[in-house]
């Protein structure tokens, strides 16, 4: 993108270039309106004089490629899970006293001697945020410091925000819902491609015509779904079956004892805290975590560990997830990820054919996103990246489909779009949605199921699981059971 604040210098004196902590200011826009990389030019122009603090998911996203650079699995006798927690607190500079005061603070000691791949992505991005909180910089920028959290842990995130206000800290946030504009902020400014177009006190910001027509809704239908790629396709009954159904870490049960079943058009909330094991579930499903096969699993026809291949369950189901974001690092043209979905693949290395090239042109077109066709996946913003990788789990409209906080990164606009797609598709009956989101305004009607991940009151395992069905006459069935 052309952006009007290139070179650093160019940038005009704004009023939260003056690392004031009286007036804490939010930058708010769209997917793709220049927040990041506005930040970026900031965090250049300050570290002359000052140091400066950024977070960011492209940040987030350098952090685990350092990790795997330094992956020493194959030179020690066990899987290298990466830097604990504390390790990552210690980068900071700071003494293994205050590293351990901030974990207390913010709730998550228990990953203080666990590797960061072992992580969520709530606690990866809770870690990381204290690492930077640590570094105590004249100017800490945090964009969307809330994605990912649980409810507690944006309560938690505000309140530990006010707290380093009031201590002096200068602040600069990016924010691209009005939701997640902290409380705090006193401050805003509005961006929209690449360019300031309103910034002030943060209620008069809100009320401004210019801030109703940044997220102003399209007021035209939902886009038709493109055609599905292999209509004659006939769901197995059940989907997946559950039986006595466990995760271990160590001598550790995350849970245990999971007895669950899923039919076609069972529609399914995962919902949960931080760390309980959401993302975990699914990769049971998906064939992505060994202990899929030490378990009485039936995935779509198949009883895993009877010698199918995980490409025999993979080839039907769709899959978007902050992991899959993370670990999608080939270069590759935005028609090229979307096609790879129809091959489950990071990259593509088959020759798809025509139809399916045509496919993957209308899903990108279905999002907006017919210019991007041939740019490539990793020049897009984390917003768009992410809208491409939805696009490619949408691909071949699966009997199943994993959505593992399908939103995180999205502006308003493009939630709406992603959560009106879910809604039609589910009238068409002919995938079944399993849904994890932290965000209560994402519990649409359509999932009548939910499955709620709660700390285990016994010693028997971490977490436990009440399932919750639709039928009025069957009630909540309670199993014990990270992300």
């Amino acid at each position: 993108m052309k952006s009007t604040f290139d070179p650093p210098d160019s940038i005009p004196n704004l009023p939260f270039l003056a690392l004031s902590s009286s007036e804490v200011w939010c930058i708010l826009g769209g997917n793709a309106s220049g927040k990041s990389q506005l930040a970026r030019v900031i965090e250049q122009r300050l570290k002359k004089t000052h140091t400066v603090a950024f977070l960011s998911f492209e940040t987030l996203q350098a952090e685990h490629e350092r990790e795997l650079a330094n992956d020493d699995t194959d030179f020690l006798d066990r899987i290298d899970t990466g830097s604990t927690g504390l390790e990552i607190l210690l980068q900071s500079g700071a003494t293994k006293d205050e590293a351990l005061q901030y974990a207390r603070r913010f709730g998550i000691e228990e990953l203080m001697s666990r590797g960061c791949r072992l992580f969520s992505s709530g606690e990866t991005r809770k870690a990381y945020t204290i690492r930077e909180l640590l570094k105590k910089p004249d100017l800490l920028i945090l964009d969307e410091p809330y994605e990912g959290l649980d409810e507690a842990s944006q309560a938690e995130c505000s309140s530990l925000i006010a707290e380093l206000v009031r201590q002096g800290q200068a602040m600069l946030l990016l924010a691209n819902r009005v939701q997640d504009i902290a409380p705090t902020c006193t401050h805003l400014a509005l961006l929209r491609d690449g360019e300031i177009v309103a910034n002030g006190p943060k209620l008069e910001i809100l009320e401004s015509p210019a801030a109703r027509h940044l997220f102003k809704l399209d007021s035209q239908e939902t886009p038709e779904i493109p055609p599905h790629p292999d209509p004659g396709y006939k769901s197995p009954d059940p989907l997946l079956r559950f039986r006595s159904a466990k995760v271990r870490f160590g001598e550790v049960y995350q849970f245990k004892d999971l007895d669950w079943t899923l039919r076609a058009g069972e529609h399914t909330l995962i919902a949960g805290p931080n760390g309980c094991g959401k993302s975990t579930l699914l990769s049971l499903i998906s064939g992505d975590h060994p202990q899929c096969y030490c378990n009485d699993l039936l995935v779509l026809g198949y009883q895993r560990g009877s010698g199918e291949t995980i490409w025999d369950i993979k080839r039907r189901i769709g899959h978007v997830s902050p992991a899959l974001h993370r670990d999608y690092r080939v270069g590759a043209d935005c028609q090229t990820v979307v096609v790879s979905g129809f091959y489950d693949s990071i990259g593509l290395y088959q020759t798809p054919t025509l139809a399916q090239l045509r496919n993957a042109c209308s899903w990108l077109a279905f999002f907006g996103m017919s210019n991007a066709t041939r740019i490539q996946f990793r020049a897009l913003s984390y917003g768009q990246q992410r809208l491409v990788l939805i696009a490619r789990a949408l691909v071949k409209q699966p009997p199943l489909l994993l959505l593992d906080e399908p939103t995180q990164g999205l502006d308003d606009l493009n939630r709406h779009l992603v959560l009106a797609c879910l809604e039609r598709l589910a009238t068409l009956r002919h995938t079944t949605m399993l849904f994890v989101s932290h965000r209560k305004d994402e519990h649409l009607p359509l999932f009548r199921h939910r499955l709620q991940f709660q700390l285990d009151p016994t010693p028997r395992a971490r977490y436990q699981i009440t399932i919750h069905q639709s039928s009025p006459s069957r009630s909540p069935r309670t199993c014990s059971s990270p992300s």
